[in-house]
């Protein structure tokens, strides 16, 4: 069963914004690198994962790729790097 947060991430949700704040400095990351590094489907991160994320404010999709908002730094209780 996924755990469900207070905002209503479950552990998926949760586990695209913690690699994406770990191990790619908070992005811009593409798609294609997300989803290798989830070991995901492109299709499941765009069709699943990234709606819910845009609607809370906690992910961007910019020209350049995926970045983590300040508000999902906050949630996820990670310190924004200023840089």
């Amino acid at each position: 069963m996924l755990a469900v947060d207070e905002i209503g991430l479950n552990t998926s949700d949760r586990k695209f914004l913690e690699i994406l704040i770990e191990k790619f400095s908070g992005g811009p990351v593409g798609l294609k690198t997300m989803a290798a590094a989830l070991s995901e489907e492109e299709a499941t991160l765009e069709e699943v994962i990234e709606p819910y994320l845009l609607q809370l404010g906690l992910l961007e999709r910019t020209a350049r790729g995926r970045v983590a908002t300040k508000k999902a730094y906050e949630h996820l209780g990670f310190e924004l790097k200023k840089g």
